[in-house]
């Protein structure tokens, strides 16, 4: 099916993100849509929220994870936002697993979730995972829905490993240069994944996760966020609708055009 007759039937990829506050996730959706600018909110009845409303039932505590998040600079993604658990404990938690379940349901893709994000920063050096982030992945099921954990805020991890390697006799111009590389590679080997996709109280691990480093430069790139999404995705039409509806990976779109 064209890419454009896709888009006609199902409309918007649909995506939850998942994550507290401050962990970027704001930064990461603006990076996706090419923009600056803040999203547009709708209630689940399609009319728009006043900006100074949202923000004061914000303030109050109150929050709709059924409120749709769009970007005028890309309207084909809508994004469906949870504060993450610690802020609302088990109701938030039980508000998260009925959403995903009613969602999966949809009878047409059009109004059915298509890909989870859970957003996990990485300011805190060599931080474990909360109570409640281990609670989504060994209670929450989430069926054919894909979840990708992003890890934010990835850059903070490189001061330490420029003082690793720095203690290791590198000088300050090879440490900096060579420190990326390292966290990345220390990372991967690391406490963090290997609970993650390994441990026993893992019964719901992520079908795949993506490092995140300096988000909020100019420069910043959300290519390899983008390409491993679609790669999550095992229904061909809604591989299309994703590829079809990001616009900063041009490669990927004429890999997955040559593929068909």
């Amino acid at each position: 099916m064209d890419p454009s007759q896709i888009r006609e039937r199902i409309g918007r990829f649909r995506i939850l993100v998942i994550g507290r506050a401050n962990a970027g996730k704001t930064t990461i959706l603006q990076r996706v849509c090419n923009t600056r600018e803040n999203p547009v909110i709708y209630n689940s009845a399609g009319k728009m929220i006043d900006a100074t409303v949202l923000i004061a039932s914000t303030e109050r505590g109150e929050h709709d994870i059924e409120n749709e998040m769009v970007f005028r600079s890309n309207p084909g993604f809508v994004f469906h936002d949870s504060r993450g658990f610690e802020a609302g404990g088990e109701s938030e938690f039980d508000k998260v697993k009925t959403f995903i379940a009613r969602r999966s349901k949809k009878a047409s893709l059009k109004s059915r979730l298509h890909a989870i994000w859970y957003c996990i920063p990485m300011d805190e050096a060599s931080r474990s995972f909360t109570k409640g982030e281990i609670k989504f992945f060994s209670q929450c099921d989430t069926g054919s829905i894909p979840v990708m954990v992003l890890f934010t805020k990835f850059d903070a991890l490189y001061d330490v490993a420029y003082a690793e390697l720095k203690s290791k006799g590198a000088s300050m111009e090879e440490a900096e240069e060579l420190a990326p590389k390292h966290a990345e590679d220390s990372f991967a080997i690391g406490p963090q994944l290997k609970f993650l996709y390994r441990s026993k109280d893992i019964r719901h691990p992520p079908k795949c996760h993506v490092c995140l480093p300096n988000m909020d430069k100019d420069d910043a790139d959300c290519g390899l966020l983008i390409k491993r999404t679609a790669g999550t995705l095992d229904d061909e039409v809604v591989v299309q609708l994703f590829v079809s509806t990001q616009q900063t990976n041009l490669g990927l779109c004429m890999e997955y055009a040559i593929k068909g």
